[in-house]
């Protein structure tokens, strides 16, 4: 599928769409995972014989800030005590060590740090962490290791750890550059400071640079957006991703903090990422989907044109061949057949790794009806389009009766110009691409029965 990043969807039509519903970075998602999946069963599925040969994904979890971002939705705790840190580290490749021996030789890809603040680690620290990760793992030559950045009390050192111990790509958090906002949410970031590591990471020679930004912020307009997006199309970083602002302070009470009448209306909202994609697909990026951008020539974008892409817990990805295998609270490893999520408690955590056992605490193991779906709400978020006759060659089912009912509700979508179907496939259309949350919605099992859970809204 060929992409020309031309948009024309009418706000109001943005939205009639704009409603709750997941991010889809897994299927079922988070808030069905159960305490059923433990130690036990994870350890079983990661050293299961066959799949000794597929490539692993590992992702490393550093919850410590200096400060509190009021926005945040992250697992993280804000401590100065670098002796807590230090044990926190111990425990991390600890449990290295644990996971060791279920993996074997399998070939490490990628590698992504988040938190948290990756970079809150002193540059020792992050050396050390990285010598470990190769020493215990078939980290491959080439493989893509990624650490989330935040210029703020950060030195060059830092980078120079990170270029040591192999750090290829930096992804760094913003979210504005906006003075009131960045007040606001307890993030005074001056645009110098990006503007300074941005230029560093170029001259060490990181192969891709990307900017986070959040639009749904205090004091936030879609004049005082566009200044941001000017400026960050100066820096021209290799991938932009601009997030939805998810005000949830029924579930993250920090964001009490933030005041709710500076917060921009559902149709600044919307304006503002109306502006941001014709702003920055104008200056050359590809809309890659949702909330993620990336210029022509970087692996993101080559991956959407060579209908590779994939989605996982960090969003839009590539190296869909690998199982993901977590590190530290709150991380979620998965399988072909199974999520699994580590504790977020650190007391239950340090005790699972001390008695030499994984810290899963809750998970799902995929039934039949689960890989199904997947596949189908995976293949539209990614590929925008989906074949029925690859889906029932797959499953061994007839794609029209399985899915009559959800094929049924999609007729207000080709009504509304987002879609197109005929008797053998779904076409997302240019505008639908917008919107393709709510599109996978439609085939959501869970989404029927569980009309309590809460979710961020789709817009």
């Amino acid at each position: 599928m060929r992409f020309d990043d031309t948009f024309d969807i009418p706000i109001e039509l943005l939205e009639k769409y704009d409603r709750p519903g997941p991010r889809y970075t897994s299927y079922p998602t988070a808030p069905h995972f159960h305490p059923g999946v433990g130690p036990e069963r994870f350890a079983r599925h990661f050293s299961n014989p066959k799949d000794r040969q597929r490539a692993l994904s590992l992702y490393i979890h550093i919850p410590f800030c200096e400060k509190l971002c009021y926005f945040c939705a992250c697992t993280m705790k804000v401590t100065h005590n670098r002796a807590r840190i230090a044990e926190y580290l111990h425990f991390l490749i600890e449990e290295m060590n644990i996971y060791a021996q279920y993996v074997g030789d399998r070939p490490v890809k990628q590698i992504h740090w988040g938190g948290g603040t990756p970079t809150y680690l002193t540059p020792d620290e992050i050396r050390m962490l990285g010598e470990a990760t190769h020493r215990l793992y078939h980290v491959c030559s080439d493989a893509e290791i990624s650490v989330e950045v935040d210029p703020r009390g950060i030195s060059d050192d830092h980078f120079h750890a990170m270029k040591e111990i192999g750090v290829n790509r930096i992804s760094m958090g913003v979210q504005d550059f906006y003075e009131p906002t960045q007040r606001a949410v307890n993030r005074w970031q001056p645009e110098s400071l990006t503007r300074y590591y941005v230029e560093l990471a170029r001259k060490m020679n990181f192969k891709s640079v990307n900017l986070d930004f959040i639009y749904g912020l205090p004091y936030q307009t879609p004049a005082t957006f566009e200044a941001t997006l000017e400026r960050l199309i100066d820096m021209r970083p290799e991938r932009i991703a601009i997030f939805n602002y998810a005000h949830v302070p029924w579930m993250k009470k920090h964001q009490k903090l933030i005041p709710e009448n500076a917060l921009p209306t559902p149709h600044q909202k919307i304006e503002i990422l109306k502006l941001a994609i014709d702003r920055l697909t104008a200056a050359g990026y590809l809309f890659i989907g949702m909330d993620h951008f990336a210029l022509p020539e970087d692996e993101l974008a080559r991956a959407l044109q060579n209908n590779t892409l994939y989605r996982n817990f960090q969003g839009y990805s590539t190296h869909a061949e690998c199982d993901i295998l977590a590190h530290g609270i709150s991380g979620i490893s998965q399988t072909r057949r199974m999520y699994a999520q580590n504790t977020k408690d650190f007391k239950a955590y340090y005790a699972a790794v001390k008695a030499g056992r994984p810290a899963t605490e809750r998970g799902v193991i995929l039934n039949r009806d689960d890989l199904l779906r997947r596949d189908v709400i995976m293949t539209l978020m990614c590929k925008f389009a989906l074949t029925f006759d690859d889906i029932e060659a797959k499953y061994n089912i007839h794609f029209n009766d399985y899915f009559s009912r959800e094929l049924s509700e999609l007729d207000e979508f080709i009504l509304d110009g987002l879609l197109t179907m005929n008797d053998r496939e779904i076409r997302v259309t240019q505008n639908g691409r917008l919107v393709i949350r709510n599109i996978a919605m439609v085939f959501d099992k869970y989404l029927r029965a569980a009309k309590a859970v809460r979710f961020s809204r789709t817009i």
